[in-house]
């Protein structure tokens, strides 16, 4: 995300932000993973990531309704 706050366009900045989307979800994976294996588990994360994949795609959302003619 920080490497897209810099970006000048609005669609720079969009996949950016989808790329940040693509690493939550790994990372959500990997902790599923890791409470699947035993190695534990940390059942905060779950709503934290939730709530950060919410405010990811209402900036986008908001970026594209920005964007259109």
């Amino acid at each position: 995300m920080a490497e897209g706050f810099v970006k000048r366009s609005r669609l720079e900045k969009i996949r950016m932000l989808n790329i940040a989307q693509a690493s939550l979800e790994e990372c959500k994976y990997y902790l599923i993973l890791s409470k699947d294996l035993s190695y534990g588990s940390n059942p905060s994360l779950e709503p934290l990531s939730q709530e950060i994949s919410k405010i990811l795609t209402a900036y986008i959302k908001s970026l594209e309704l920005n964007s259109k003619p």
